[in-house]
């Protein structure tokens, strides 16, 4: 990995050189942007931030359409990934109810694994409570309606991580068949797991795999990360106690909103970003903001 981001600074060297030679004016254009989006890697100094991460989405209030919400967030990431050339894969998802637009299913909870350089860095500031206002699909009168979800960006942990110590005597560990939406293609073997952490009450699950104990290597992975957030929080005294305050995806606790009705526009609460083009946001588009919050957490730091 290291000598891929030693080739990619040597390849905009040799850019460099090629434009001053020729001194072409969308060559120095194209030059520019891959070097603001080298400028962006250099603001990502956190212990995790140059490695892979575990986004998480639950839905929260708004019933049917919350669900259909987690769904649409899920494409968002995916794209966005898919731009970054990131790796992605679905660890655990819990579907709601079927009958939405496109055919799409609603999701209740969906964890899923990003695989690239910086791929935390650049994400861990989408967690929080992401809001959608839109006229209802699932409104017979096509009412306008508010919906929200959870995301939660988590640090890809080794397990050898000195700051996170796991006891085998605080895991209850269960096994399961795990099944697609509405309890369809049920898996003839308990190949899925589920890991509580008793002191804390943590739960955490697995299904991607086939084989049972690389589910249960997925679900120690997210519940290291989750640990390991739970310990910053504690150290930045962010949290009341050791179990952590819980954020209600809901009204007043969102940093995003996405609204589709009665007007076009995405505003980033923290930034005050904000732009009228929400279809390619939703398309994955999402660089301008993660840029802005990056920038904004350094400008915090000085």
């Amino acid at each position: 990995m290291l000598k891929e981001r030693i080739g990619d600074f040597e390849k905009l060297k040799e850019d460099l050189d090629i434009i001053k030679e020729i001194g072409g004016e969308a060559e120095a254009e194209e030059f520019q942007r891959k070097l603001k989006k080298k400028e962006i890697e250099i603001f990502l100094s956190g212990k995790y931030d140059k490695g892979n991460a575990i986004l998480q989405i639950m839905a929260g209030a708004g019933g049917q359409d919350a669900q259909d919400w987690a769904t649409i967030l899920l494409r968002m990431y995916e794209r966005y990934c898919s731009l970054k050339g990131y790796k992605t894969k679905i660890l655990s998802q819990s579907f709601g109810e079927s009958g939405g637009p496109e055919g799409r299913i609603g999701i209740k909870h969906v964890a899923m694994e990003i695989n690239g350089f910086f791929a935390y860095g650049f994400l861990r500031k989408e967690t929080g409570v992401h809001r959608l206002v839109r006229l209802s699909p699932f409104s017979a009168k096509k009412l306008r309606h508010t919906s929200f979800a959870l995301v939660e960006v988590l640090p890809e942990i080794a397990g050898n991580d000195a700051e996170v110590k796991v006891k085998p005597d605080d895991l209850r560990i269960d096994f399961y068949r795990a099944s697609g939406p509405g309890g369809q293609y049920v898996n003839k073997r308990e190949s899925a797991v589920r890991v509580t952490h008793l002191p804390t009450g943590i739960v955490v699950t697995s299904q991607a795999e086939r084989i049972q104990g690389q589910n249960r290597e997925k679900a120690m992975k997210i519940l290291t990360a989750k640990l390991y957030q739970l310990e910053e929080q504690k150290r930045k005294k962010e949290l009341k106690d050791v179990k952590g305050e819980k954020i209600d995806a809901s009204w007043g606790n969102q940093i995003r909103s996405y609204v589709l009705h009665p007007y076009k526009m995405v505003k980033d609460l923290r930034t005050g970003l904000e732009t009228s083009q929400v279809e390619d946001v939703l398309d994955g588009n999402l660089e301008e903001f993660i840029e802005a919050e990056v920038k904004a957490i350094n400008k915090a730091a000085d």
